[in-house]
């Protein structure tokens, strides 16, 4: 029994320990072995999405310096991806819809680009608090709304992944817990919409994980 809607979403499993964390991991152990048979279609797709998504984020960090740079992006969009589709399946924990998780993974790439654009491109990052053709006497509060807007970066990368999972998890957790109450009738329907809604969230998990992965080359790119 559940103590409210949000218990769904605790990091607990039975003997007292905390090994719903181990969920991040299970993509790792499901991905490498397609790489190990003979190429099979998902492994052509999964080629293929790799390769689109590295034209991509090259044409976004539009610099030579940083070559296979877009490998981490991949990774980064990859493991998202993995764990968001992981929720979707019954007992199985969403570790991205938990802040630290999706903190831990936004803090560290915002401080890596931030430190290393203020130590390689110092008049460039300065250049970057102050529009271009901005009147002069807006300056200090550009200066400030910019350096604003940089400092809460990870923080709306990290709360943008987690809403959107727990949104969607949390209204496939109330209507599945309404239907023991409802009729056979109502609870066809109620089976149907659950599943338009999983049709919605397997969208949602693939188009949360491309913004994070996007919205984290841009940032990168800013630096350049």
């Amino acid at each position: 029994m559940m103590a409210n809607l949000f218990s769904t979403f605790d990091p607990s499993t039975n003997f007292n320990l905390s090994l719903n964390w181990m969920s991040m991991f299970l993509g790792m152990i499901i991905i490498p072995p397609m790489f190990w048979l003979i190429p099979s279609r998902l492994n052509f797709t999964w080629i293929k999405l790799i390769s689109i998504l590295h034209n991509e984020f090259k044409n976004l960090i539009k610099s030579n310096k940083f070559n296979g740079s877009t490998l981490l992006f991949i990774s980064l969009f990859s493991l998202i991806l993995f764990n968001n589709f992981l929720g979707l399946f019954p007992y199985i924990f969403t570790c991205t819809s938990h802040i630290n998780l999706t903190l831990s993974l936004s803090l560290p790439l915002w401080l890596t680009f931030i430190m290393f654009g203020w130590m390689k491109n110092t008049t460039h990052m300065l250049a970057h608090l102050v529009p271009q053709g901005a009147p002069s006497i807006l300056l200090p509060f550009l200066v400030i709304i910019e350096t604003t807007s940089n400092i809460i970066r990870p923080g709306t990368l990290a709360i943008r992944l987690t809403a959107n999972m727990i949104a969607g998890h949390l209204l496939v957790t109330l209507l599945g817990n309404s239907g023991s109450s409802l009729n056979l009738y109502w609870l066809n329907i109620l089976i149907i919409v659950q599943i338009l809604l999983l049709i919605l969230e397997s969208a949602v998990a693939i188009i949360q994980s491309y913004v994070f992965s996007i919205l984290a080359t841009l940032y990168s790119s800013e630096i350049n």
